[in-house]
């Protein structure tokens, strides 16, 4: 048994504490939104009153935050105050780069060692425990986080040094982002060529368009049952989810100095889409904007 201290109970987060609990390892928590910590209570956490106390007498700690300003607020304001020397550090935070090997770094200059292990597989995959983490940090550090991650992923694969684990993400998410764009114009062309949108999926899901888009997330209802298309598409990745995952790419390409002109469009037509007010919808549902039939809250 593992004690651990967690920040952030969202979507995410609440999934993941529940993971841990279910294995057996012993958990404090704190988040903002007092409702959420009367839940994580009811489930058997220890709920403090501040972020300094989440962190105190742990063995490890783990963040799941909206943004790069609050990891740093958090770790610089509340963590590395509180924390006891050689706790290991965890954020599972989708932020910048930039920001997740600063904070590293600052880790570092305090004796301690931090992963930053973003995730990848949605609420779903938080709750059944199979989410995928794209860890970065030293390796021993990794394997000291190896086993609890464990307990709330299916796949960890430890992407190199600090903040690889973040590059990993961005990356991921920039391509899932303009494959599905893609995806949905192939649906729509066929539809106004007169091809079956059974027909298309059948061909394309066993040909070399086939993809996680097309497979797992099929944009149309009727191919692929699980997908949100057929829940007038109830997110399991939202649309300002996706957008700020594309806007956190065209960032690190920017000052990679690298050209991505396909996650540029991506990013600009998730944010005309989240624009008009779809921002709740599941990401896949930009196909509506694409078919011209715009949905709205």
């Amino acid at each position: 048994m593992t004690t651990i201290g967690i920040i952030g109970l969202g979507n995410m987060g609440a999934p993941m504490l529940a993971n841990l609990l279910k294995a057996g390892h012993a958990v404090k928590a704190f988040d903002l939104v007092a409702a959420l910590c009367e839940r994580a209570s009811a489930a058997g956490t220890t709920v403090t009153a501040d972020a300094g106390d989440a962190v105190r007498d742990v063995e490890i700690v783990i963040t799941m935050l909206p943004a790069g300003a609050h990891v740093r607020s958090v770790y610089t304001q509340s963590v590395f105050d509180n924390v006891a020397p050689g706790t290991l550090l965890i954020d599972s935070s989708t932020i910048d780069v930039a920001t997740a090997r600063e904070v590293g770094a600052m880790a570092v200059e305090r004796g301690l060692e931090m992963l930053d292990a973003p995730v990848s597989g949605g609420v779903g995959g938080a709750e059944a425990g199979t989410l995928t983490f794209m860890v970065g940090g030293p390796d021993s550090a990794f394997e000291r986080g190896l086993p609890v991650l464990e307990a709330m992923g299916k796949t960890i694969i430890h992407a190199g040094g600090s903040g690889n684990g973040q590059v990993a993400k961005v990356c991921n998410n920039m391509i899932l982002g303009a494959t599905m764009i893609a995806v949905c114009e192939g649906f729509t062309m066929a539809e106004k060529l007169g091809l079956d949108k059974q027909k298309l999926y059948d061909i394309c899901s066993t040909a070399t368009s086939s993809c996680w888009a097309l497979n797992n997330y099929c944009p149309v209802p009727g191919p692929v049952p699980d997908s949100p298309a057929n829940r007038d598409y109830a997110a399991g990745f939202t649309a300002a989810m996706m957008l700020k995952d594309l806007k956190l790419a065209q960032s690190a390409a920017h000052d990679a100095g690298v050209a991505t002109p396909m996650g540029a469009s991506a990013a600009a037509m998730y944010g005309m889409f989240c624009n008009a007010g779809n921002e709740s919808f599941d990401f896949s549902a930009i196909i509506r904007m694409i078919q011209g039939d715009m949905p709205k809250n």
